[in-house]
């Protein structure tokens, strides 16, 4: 473990440095509280062990900011003090101390606080790592992999305030399979879902890194291109929709039948509009209504032409 002692009187922070590396810990030392809390704000430490009574910072407020800051990881703290009342270990606990250690700190009681502090700093890291993926698992849809909606709502949100402060644009992607209801009703629902997965995998590898690719609901999907414009999204898009074709997956419940394939709306969000997130998703929500009404398998934007492709 990386172990911070916080100590002004030399003497003890060599003696506890000593007896820390002798049970095979890292320690780096600081002689006052500032610059303690500088050291914990730079580095992550799994343990603090902080005199009480220091200039600058005193140990129960270093305690105090150290469990008020927002950290990833946890710090066990030991107050190391040679204040022999009760009250006082009980002030320092309820300052955010985990345990104290009475000075001159004794070999064996520090070993053993540290073995305590090892074993509840891995659990905190467990517990860390599982509801990260929890998070992760709230975010994602379980089918295809694909973002979900909640995800997409918070980055809208973020991509929607960094478009508004950098005055540069950004667009959204409203992707539609054609007759997936007749896919599902011809095929079943086992073959649709791995229609879905094959699609959610299509997309996935053909959206930039910084772009997000979110599964919006059934059979619809969702792209949103930070720093794009309309015309520079449909020519993305527009491989997109190609890639899609391009898996030739047989739909016979088509008529005439065909393969299944992908209508895609794109709308731009313009800093001189300054349309809300809401607004841009059905300025989308219309071009693909413009993409089916002309005869499905292709990419329309509000003021760019509608190609033409013979309907598969």
């Amino acid at each position: 473990m990386r172990v911070l002692v916080a100590d002004d009187e030399p003497t003890s922070r060599l003696l506890l440095r000593r007896s820390i590396e002798r049970l095979s810990h890292d320690c780096e030392v600081a002689a006052d509280g500032l610059v303690a809390w500088e050291m914990l704000e730079s580095g992550d430490f799994e343990v603090l062990i902080t005199d009480w009574m220091m200039p600058g910072l005193d140990g129960p407020e270093l305690c105090r900011r150290v469990r008020a800051s927002k950290r990833d990881s946890y710090t066990y703290i030991l107050l190391a003090t040679s204040l022999s009342a009760d009250t006082d270990v009980i002030a320092g606990m309820e300052a955010g101390a985990d345990d104290y250690l009475v000075k001159p700190v004794d070999l064996f009681a520090l070993q053993t606080r540290l073995i305590a502090a090892q074993r509840v700093t891995e659990l905190h890291h467990e517990l860390g790592h599982a509801k990260l993926e929890l998070a992760k698992l709230a975010r994602t849809d379980p089918l295809t992999q694909l973002s979900n909606r909640l995800r997409l709502h918070e980055d809208l949100v973020a991509v929607h305030e960094r478009a508004r402060r950098s005055r540069r644009p950004f667009t959204v992607a409203l992707c539609d399979l054609d007759g997936f209801k007749s896919y599902n009703d011809t095929y079943g629902h086992l073959t649709g879902d791995e229609a879905l997965r094959r699609v959610g995998l299509t997309i996935a590898n053909h959206v930039r890194a910084g772009d997000g690719a979110y599964r919006y609901g059934g059979e619809e999907f969702l792209v949103l291109l930070p720093d794009e414009t309309a015309s520079e999204t449909v020519v993305g898009m527009e491989r997109l929709r190609a890639a899609i074709e391009g898996l030739a997956i047989p739909h016979s419940g088509r008529r005439p039948p065909g393969i299944l394939t992908m209508s895609i709306g794109v709308a731009e969000w313009h800093p001189e509009n300054d349309e809300t997130t809401a607004e841009v998703l059905e300025a989308a929500d219309s071009a693909l209504y413009r993409a089916k009404e002309h005869g499905r398998n292709r990419v329309v934007a509000p003021g760019l032409q509608v190609p033409h492709f013979p309907r598969l």
